[in-house]
C-alpha cells in the first residue's frame, strides 16, 4: 500500500518529507517526485551520487583491451606477407580498437540506466498526473511506519493524504 500527499509549493513538500522522518520513515523509503527541479531544498539533493561514470569508464577501457588483445592476436595466429612491413598493423586497428571500446562503455552505460532507475518495474511506480501540472508529489511506498502516521505527517505538512492499494 502507497500513501502520497500533492503539494504546489516546495517549502510545504520540504516540510513534509521532513516530518516523514520524524514519523520514523526512513529517507529513501520517502519518494519525491515533481516535473521541475528544485535546487534549492534537501528533498532535490537525495539520489544524486552515482556510479554510472565509473563504470563507464571501467567497461572502455576493458573494451580497449579486449579489442587491442583481438586485433593484434588476431594478425598474428593468420600472418599474411605485407612486403617487409610488420605484422601487427597499429593504424588500421585504430579504427576496431576505438568502436569496441565506445561500444562496450556506451552498452554499459544504458545496462547502468536501466538498473539504477529500476526499468522496466514489476509495479507500476507511485504517480500522480497532477505532478505534470505543476504539483509537487511526495509519498511512501511499502513502509514499516504504520499508514495513519503517515497520514498525520503529509496531513500536518498541508497535504491532503492519498492511499493506493495495489493489487
Amino acid at each position: 500500500m502507497s500513501t502520497y500527499a500533492l503539494f504546489s509549493d516546495p517549502d510545504a513538500a520540504q516540510a513534509a518529507v521532513d516530518r516523514l522522518q520524524e514519523a520514523g520513515v526512513a529517507e529513501d523509503e520517502i519518494a519525491v517526485i515533481s516535473s521541475e527541479p528544485f535546487e534549492g531544498h534537501r528533498f532535490s539533493h537525495r539520489d544524486r551520487a552515482t556510479w554510472m561514470f565509473w563504470i563507464a569508464g571501467a567497461a572502455g577501457v576493458a573494451g580497449l583491451l579486449f579489442a587491442s588483445w583481438l586485433t593484434t592476436t588476431t594478425e598474428r595466429a593468420w600472418p599474411l606477407p605485407t612486403g617487409g612491413m610488420p605484422i601487427v598493423a597499429h593504424w588500421p586497428n585504430l579504427v576496431i580498437i576505438f568502436e569496441t571500446t565506445m561500444l562496450s562503455a556506451i552498452v554499459c552505460t544504458v545496462i547502468t540506466l536501466l538498473v539504477t532507475a529500476r526499468i522496466p518495474r514489476r509495479r507500476p511506480a507511485l504517480y500522480d498526473p497532477a505532478v505534470s501540472e505543476g504539483m509537487i508529489l511526495v509519498g511512501v511506498e511499502d513502509t514499516r511506519v504504520s499508514p495513519s502516521a503517515v497520514e498525520r505527517a503529509l496531513a500536518a505538512a498541508g497535504g491532503l493524504p492519498t492511499r493506493v492499494e495495489r493489487g
